[in-house]
């Protein structure tokens, strides 16, 4: 025994300072090699490769199960990727509040302005676009509805509302001053109702005119999207004020009369309407319609699919039962619903399970974006609340979404990468003196890279002190050595003095 430690002193001794330089260097190389090698890896496929293989190669073989959901097919995101879209478009909030009976209230309350400049500033631009045309100079009530549509002063607005009412009754002034100046829902719905009678006779006059000529079709068009909107915001208010079979009525009668018109995205009032009558049956039926892979898609078409899907097994499902048995057919197609959902609109979670504060939904949303979240979550956070267990499926599953996208801002899973100018477009359309936008969650790097550069970064640090002071290093590290065996050389010399010399000299032998 007592050669074998005098073999290694003098082995220790004899080690000069060039070998601790080139042991160091020589680590300090190879961890380098390896942190490079990673970064590529996860830069490229979004995981780390010692990880990946450390789940799929060694934890089998140490008995491990992988509880992981089966990839889906990528022929969605493939005919996601042939679209054209538009990343940073802005979309009408299809469930806008109304500005006087409920921003304006809220403002009053609180002293906060709900509405940022450039969100009120588009929905001017809307206005001027769905309800004037080139001849509105040939009547005096729309030249007056023109000019107040551009007006930025909203009293100013409500006054010319009132003047064009004052020669004769005009639908777009009563939309202005329904959703303006009336500061109740109820008196909303009593303005909408003046318009709709008078928005319906200018309807049927221009319909009969409008292959006259350009100028006739023009307001037949415009008359059109003035009867659509007064239909469907009379429609919001009577799902406001509780009478929500009326409202999906008018909504259903509605979609069949204008079938065409798809930009004001009524499916999406209609959807939370038999949500609240827990009509689900319906609701899978409208989804089948409107969940194609052709139509754009929205946090309401992916949340309420998932939602579905959800109420099927929310209510018997737990982590734990799940991870002893595994996940069943309904489970898996529930998590995959969630996982899809996540990936179209990651920040809509965090306001379903109240991990952020919500506010007042913008009156333009950006698909993908915190406001499509906000405005999503405003409205539903009842209906899945509703559904035992599915908020408690969601805060299990949703984390899962980010393993399975590569690298969101480069390469999607189900969907198109995920927008970089998203959050740009949502500060322009959130109050951000008083909510934090959201932004997509950033990936985490993996373990092992950052363990291999702290070890790169120690190991160079090493051999550049014992290339400047090899003298010192040479000491220090002959005290970390003996250091090291120090416990070693007090087991050996325990278990020497126990046993027998003869045994001990026979083991040492063998």
């Amino acid at each position: 025994m007592e050669s074998h430690k005098d073999n290694v002193s003098m082995f220790l001794n004899t080690l000069t300072p060039k070998f601790y330089v080139a042991l160091t260097g020589t680590s300090s190389l190879i961890s380098g090699l390896i942190l490079i090698f990673e970064w590529w890896y996860f830069r490229k496929y979004g995981t780390s490769f010692i990880e990946q293989v450390s789940v799929s190669h060694l934890r089998p073989l140490l008995g491990g199960v992988d509880s992981s959901t089966p990839n889906t097919s990528n022929g969605e995101a493939n005919d996601s990727n042939r679209q054209s879209v538009s990343e940073c478009k802005v979309w009408r909030n299809p469930l806008n509040l109304f500005r006087g009976a409920e921003y304006n209230r809220y403002t009053w309350v609180t002293g906060r302005e709900p509405l940022t400049y450039y969100d009120m500033n588009l929905s001017a631009q809307d206005h001027q676009t769905f309800f004037t045309c080139d001849s509105d100079h040939l009547r005096p009530t729309d030249a007056i509805m023109q000019k107040a549509w551009r007006e930025r002063n909203p009293q100013a607005r409500i006054s010319a509302a009132h003047e064009a009412l004052e020669l004769e009754d005009c639908a777009t002034a009563f939309i202005l001053l329904a959703e303006e100046e009336a500061t109740t829902i109820m008196k909303t719905e009593r303005l909408f109702k003046q318009a709709l009678k008078a928005g319906d006779g200018c309807y049927r006059r221009s319909q009969q005119l409008q292959h006259h000529g350009a100028q006739y079709e023009a307001q037949h068009r415009r008359d059109t999207n003035v009867l659509v909107y007064i239909k469907r915001r009379l429609a919001m208010c009577s799902r406001k004020l509780g009478r929500t079979r009326e409202a999906v009525k008018m909504m259903r009668d509605l979609m069949k009369e204008f079938p065409l018109l798809s930009m004001f995205n009524i499916h999406e009032n209609l959807l939370e309407s038999l949500l609240e009558l827990q009509n689900y049956a319906d609701v899978q039926a409208v989804l089948a319609k409107y969940d194609d892979i052709s139509l754009p898609k929205s946090a309401t078409i992916c949340y309420t699919a998932a939602l579905l899907k959800a109420r099927a097994v929310s209510d018997k499902f737990s982590p734990e039962a799940a991870s002893r048995r595994g996940l069943s057919t309904a489970e898996m197609n529930a998590i995959e619903a969630i996982h899809r959902a996540v990936e179209f609109n990651p920040h809509v979670p965090k306001y379903l399970l109240e991990m952020k504060s919500l506010i007042l939904p913008p009156e333009h949303i950006l698909k993908r974006g915190d406001s499509e979240a906000i405005a999503y979550a405003f409205f539903h956070l009842q209906h899945w609340k509703r559904v035992e267990g599915a908020l408690n499926l969601l805060h299990c599953t949703w984390g899962g979404t980010f393993r399975m996208i590569p690298y969101p801002l480069e390469k999607g899973h189900l969907f198109y990468p995920y927008p970089i100018c998203t959050e740009t477009a949502d500060r322009e359309l959130l109050p951000t003196v008083f909510h934090e936008v959201s932004v997509y969650p950033k990936k985490e790097l993996p373990f092992f890279i950052l363990f291999t550069a702290g070890l790169c970064s120690f190991t160079a640090m090493l051999a550049l002190l014992t290339h400047q002071f090899p003298e010192l290093m040479g000491v220090f590290a002959k005290a970390f050595l003996s250091t090291l065996f120090a416990p070693l050389n007090f087991i050996m010399e325990k278990v020497e003095s126990i046993l027998p010399s003869s045994l001990w000299h026979q083991l040492t032998r063998i």
